[in-house]
């Protein structure tokens, strides 16, 4: 696959150029799939597969004071069953996106599902039978199939949709990811109202219907090319990533940075809350969490909804999102006695993501053939795992310090990365060509 650097005005119309000449074939084969109604359950199964993602772990988090205490076990012991988790996936994800593009899709999602529900079965017998190692090798496993879900998903749309309709499916799986970290945590606090560990058994179930809606809602379109020896196959990622890594690199930390402010955060007001003068805990908490969140998730699907192939709007909204959060995380510096307005900078924040991750997503999917998108997406997902990972031990550890230490911090990182994508992701006008 040939393509020219991606630099200056060539950049807008080459970011999709590998694909410009198939676009006519692929808008022939969605006519043929249907109208906008027949890709409603194709929507509803894409959505399940970062949902169950997140609520693998997110609905882990109430529970982890009574885990510390039932099984005996120390605070980092049992942040491990967190960190250990996304580690695993964001390591193996990379692998995931190769095998992805060697074989099929479905060939790596469906066992990826199939792993990630066995293991929090296995999660949920070793909290029965008070075992910690078996507890820790369990949660490494569910990381293992984790790496096969979400990111391999994000694949999937560049896949089955082109233009406007791949922008709205990518939009609604960001929505999606987002909607599971609002109810995740208020699922977790109910289930374990019957018994500490139920989270870990009811997690299966959602897997089990993830699964079936993958297998029996979503058809694959079949791979077009025979797939590459491995060498032939890591020189052309190599050649991607030389000729348009100037604006997907950038792009690839701006999602990752983004991932991180927007979780640290969230883990520090998740803290702040349960002291005085708040001393808000539970249900109640989560659903305070949950507004910022949902700030996120609503702008995330109208975005998606409403760029489809504009290169001049992803640019405009990449822009004022990272705008949005600069400003809202630099206030937040100095506004912080009041918790109303304390929460409505960070939903402001929360809103600024919305607007970036959707466009970001439509990007790097579009940016590159069917044959290698599977590990370009893989690449980018395993960096926003390791954001997610690491934001709430290193905003732990700034919390030691001060509070403006943590938001000079974070909207210094934001300032940075409206710096990269201002003067480095510019793309313009329709980004592909119409057939």
């Amino acid at each position: 696959m040939t393509t020219k650097a991606a630099t200056g005005k060539k950049f807008t119309k080459n970011i999709f150029e590998d694909k410009s000449e198939n676009n006519s074939k692929n808008k022939s084969e969605n006519n043929k799939s249907g109208n906008k109604k027949s890709h409603i359950w194709e929507y509803v199964a894409l959505a399940s597969i970062p949902l169950v993602l997140v609520l693998g772990n997110s609905m882990l988090v109430p529970i982890l004071p009574d885990m510390q205490e039932k099984m005996g076990i120390s605070r980092f012991q049992s942040s491990l069953v967190i960190t250990l988790f996304s580690i695993t996936a964001g390591l193996i994800i990379p692998v995931s996106g190769y095998l992805s593009d060697r074989f099929t899709r479905k060939a790596v999602i469906i066992p990826s599902l199939i792993i990630y529900g066995s293991a929090g079965v296995l999660a949920g017998f070793a909290a029965v039978w008070n075992s910690y190692p078996i507890m820790i090798a369990s949660r490494a496993i569910q990381g293992l199939g984790a790496a096969g879900t979400a990111p391999i998903a994000m694949a999937l749309v560049g896949d089955l949709y082109k233009g406007g309709e791949a922008s709205k499916a990518l939009g609604l799986i960001e929505a999606s990811n987002g909607t599971g970290k609002v109810v995740s945590p208020i699922l977790g606090s109910l289930l374990a109202l019957i018994v500490w560990f139920a989270p870990f058994f009811a997690f299966p179930i959602f897997c089990i219907l993830a699964l079936l809606a993958v297998i029996f809602l979503i058809k694959e379109p079949p791979k077009e090319k025979e797939a590459e020896p491995l060498k032939q196959y890591l020189k052309q990622i190599g050649t991607i990533l030389r000729e348009k890594g100037r604006w997907l690199i950038p792009a690839f930390f701006a999602g990752s940075v983004t991932l991180f402010i927007l979780f640290g955060v969230l883990f520090y007001l998740s803290q702040i809350l349960e002291e005085a003068p708040y001393s808000i805990e539970g249900i109640r908490k989560g659903l305070i969490l949950a507004i910022p969140l949902l700030g996120m998730v609503i702008t995330s699907y109208t975005t998606g909804a409403i760029i489809k192939q504009n290169g001049t709007l992803m640019r405009w909204l990449m822009n004022i999102g990272l705008i949005l959060m600069t400003v809202s995380l630099a206030l937040a510096i100095f506004l912080n006695a009041n918790l109303y307005i304390f929460i409505g900078l960070l939903t402001l924040s929360g809103i600024g993501t919305g607007l970036l991750l959707p466009c970001l997503n439509t990007l790097i999917t579009g940016s590159v053939e069917r044959e290698q998108r599977g590990m370009i997406t893989s690449l980018y997902n395993s960096l926003r795992f390791i954001g997610v990972a690491f934001g709430p031990p290193l905003f732990g550890w700034l919390m030691n310090i001060s509070h403006k230490t943590i938001f000079i911090t974070v909207s210094s990182m934001a300032l940075l990365m409206l710096a990269l994508v201002f003067f480095f992701i510019k793309p313009k006008g329709e980004l592909t060509k119409k057939a």
